[in-house]
C-alpha cells in the first residue's frame, strides 16, 4: 500500500507538470494567436478605410439624383396605367397612338428594375449614417432622419413589391398590390420631396465641381453597369428586338397559346363550361333595348382585322393578329350615342378585373374589335373564346376575355 502523504505528493507533482505544460503551450501559441489577431484587426481597419474612401458627399449625392429620376420616372408612368385603369374626370387617354401604354409601361417597368442596384448603392453610401447617435438633435434633424426612415421604407416597399407583382407572386403579398403600390408611391414622392428640402445644402455642396477619386468614379461605373445589364436583359419583354438577351425577364412574349402568353388561363377562370356552352349568347344592351348574339351571328357580321399588342402591366407585351366585328357597330345595334361609355362583363364571375368600362376615343376607334380569331384562328379559350375585347393603346387586363355582356351607359 502506497503511503497516503507519497500519493498527494505525487499527484500535486502530477498538477503541477499539466499545469506548466498548458502555460508553455499558451505561450507558443500567443504568437500565432496575436498574428492572427493583428491581421483580422488589420483587414478590417483596411475594409472600412476602404469603405470610407469610396463614400463622399458627392458620391452620395449623385447617386442620390439618379434615384430621384428614376422614382420620378416610376411615378409619372405608375400614375398613367392607375389612371387609365381608375380613370378620373380630367383624365384623357388616346387610342392612338397603339404602341403608347406599350411603352410607358416598359419605361415603368424597366426603370423599377433598373431601380434595384441603384437603390441598394445608395443604401450602401449612407448606410454608416442610418445608426448616427444621438437620432436627432433637434427639430431640423427629426425632421430629416423621419424623412429618410419614410423614404427608405417606402422605396424598398415599392421596388419588392413591384418585383414580386412582375413575377406573379401574389401569395407573398396580403393586400391587393394596386392600390398598396399607388399609395405607398405618393408617401414616397413626397418623402422625397421632404428630404430634398432638408439636404438642399449637402446637395449644392455634392454638387460642386472638385476632383473625383478614381475608386468613386469606380463606384458610379459599376452601379451603371448593373443598371445596363439588368435593362438589357430584362426589357426584351417590351422591346423585341432584344428578346435574345432577355435572361431575366419574367415573360416570354412569344410563347403560350397561338403564340401569345395568358396571364390567367380558363381553368383558373372557372369558364370552361360556361365559354364552351352551345346556347352561349352576347348580350347586348342600350337605349335601343336589348340583342343576345350567338357565336355564329358574330362571325355573321363584318369581320375586320387589325394587328395590335396585347401589353400587361407586368411589362411583357406582344404584337398579334385579330380578326372580329368593331365594337362601334356593335354599340350601333342598340343605338348607343357616341359620348356613351360600354360597361363590359365576363363570364368570369370572380375577381378584380372580370369586368371593364371602355369610352371614347377607344369604343369608336375602328382598331377597337369584339375578336373572334387570333392569328386567323377562332380564339384558344385561354385567350378568351368565345370573344373577347381587344382594343388599341390599352393594358391587357382592361382587354375582357370571355365576353357576357355589353351594357351602354352615359356617363
Amino acid at each position: 500500500m502506497v503511503h497516503p502523504t507519497l500519493r498527494r505528493l505525487t499527484d500535486t507533482a502530477t498538477r503541477a507538470t499539466d499545469a506548466a505544460g498548458r502555460a508553455a503551450r499558451r505561450v507558443a501559441d500567443s504568437p500565432a494567436r496575436a498574428a492572427a489577431a493583428t491581421a483580422a484587426a488589420t483587414g478590417a481597419a483596411r475594409f472600412a478605410s476602404l469603405n470610407e474612401r469610396l463614400r463622399s458627399e458627392r458620391l452620395t449625392t449623385q447617386l442620390g439624383i439618379a434615384v430621384g429620376v428614376c422614382f420620378a420616372v416610376c411615378f409619372a408612368t405608375g400614375l398613367i396605367s392607375h389612371f387609365i385603369q381608375h380613370p378620373a374626370w380630367w383624365f384623357y387617354w388616346p387610342s392612338r397612338p397603339v404602341n403608347l401604354y406599350r411603352i410607358t409601361q416598359g419605361v415603368h417597368v424597366a426603370t423599377g428594375l433598373a431601380l434595384i442596384p441603384l437603390l441598394l448603392a445608395k443604401l450602401w453610401s449612407v448606410f454608416h449614417k442610418l445608426f448616427e447617435w444621438p437620432p436627432a438633435r433637434d427639430a431640423a434633424h427629426a425632421l430629416e432622419r423621419l424623412s429618410i426612415a419614410v423614404l427608405v421604407a417606402a422605396g424598398i416597399f415599392q421596388v419588392v413589391t413591384g418585383l414580386l407583382n412582375v413575377a406573379r407572386w401574389y401569395a407573398a403579398m396580403p393586400f391587393f398590390f394596386t392600390v398598396a403600390h399607388y399609395w405607398t408611391a405618393w408617401i414616397a414622392i413626397g418623402a422625397i420631396v421632404v428630404h430634398i428640402g432638408v439636404k438642399l445644402p449637402v446637395i449644392r455642396r455634392g454638387l460642386q465641381p472638385h476632383q473625383v477619386s478614381p475608386s468613386r468614379r469606380g463606384v458610379l461605373a459599376a452601379v451603371a453597369a448593373t443598371m445596363g445589364l439588368v435593362t438589357v436583359t430584362t426589357v426584351g419583354q417590351t422591346l423585341r428586338p432584344l428578346a435574345g438577351l432577355d435572361l431575366l425577364g419574367q415573360r416570354r412574349p412569344d410563347i403560350g397559346p397561338q403564340g401569345l402568353p395568358v396571364n390567367r388561363s380558363a381553368t383558373a377562370a372557372h369558364v370552361l363550361q360556361t365559354a364552351r356552352d352551345p346556347a352561349y349568347r352576347l348580350v347586348l344592351t342600350g337605349p335601343a333595348g336589348r340583342r343576345e348574339l350567338s357565336l355564329a351571328q358574330l362571325s355573321a357580321m363584318p369581320q375586320h382585322t387589325v394587328r395590335l399588342p396585347i401589353t400587361c402591366v407586368e411589362g411583357w407585351s406582344s404584337d398579334a393578329t385579330w380578326t372580329g366585328v368593331r365594337l362601334s357597330y356593335l354599340l350601333d345595334l342598340v343605338a348607343a350615342p357616341a359620348d356613351w361609355y360600354a360597361h363590359l362583363e365576363s363570364l368570369q364571375r370572380r375577381g378584380g378585373y372580370r369586368t371593364s368600362r371602355i369610352g371614347p376615343p377607344h369604343s369608336r376607334d375602328p382598331l377597337t374589335l369584339v375578336a373572334l380569331r387570333l392569328g386567323g384562328e377562332p380564339l384558344h379559350i385561354d385567350h378568351g373564346f368565345p370573344c373577347r375585347l381587344i382594343a388599341p393603346n390599352r393594358p391587357g387586363v382592361l382587354q375582357t376575355k370571355w365576353l357576357a355582356r355589353i351594357t351602354v351607359r352615359e356617363v
